[in-house]
């Protein structure tokens, strides 16, 4: 990092930090720093809009998974805990309950 130990201090001290600094600790660390917060940002958006038929393209239209095996071990585990109901999920994290239903069914065996 080239910097001394009181910098890397206030670098540990502070709310927020670069991406150009906390890319470099995700190196030096062998940690994806990102993926935290890119998993906050898919747990907490806001529902997108429906497609209309304007909007429609004529490139074919791909679904990924947007739930990182992370995700989907810190949701069940609120859920083996009963620190949640699968319904509370659903409406907190909008999860669709027949997706939540499958994950549980598939990782309780």
């Amino acid at each position: 990092m080239k910097c001394t130990e009181i910098e890397i201090n206030e670098m540990y001290m502070q709310e927020d930090l670069s991406t150009n600094i906390l890319l470099r600790w995700s190196k030096l660390l062998e940690y994806d720093f990102f993926r935290l917060y890119s998993q906050h940002l898919i747990l907490y958006a806001p529902p997108s809009a429906p497609i209309r038929e304007s909007d429609v393209s004529t490139l074919p239209r791909f679904r990924k998974n947007i739930y990182t095996q992370e995700m989907i071990d810190f949701i069940l585990e609120l859920i083996k805990k009963q620190e949640k109901t699968k319904r509370q999920i659903t409406d907190e994290y909008r999860i669709p309950y027949t997706t939540l239903c499958k994950w549980v069914a598939k990782h309780n065996k």
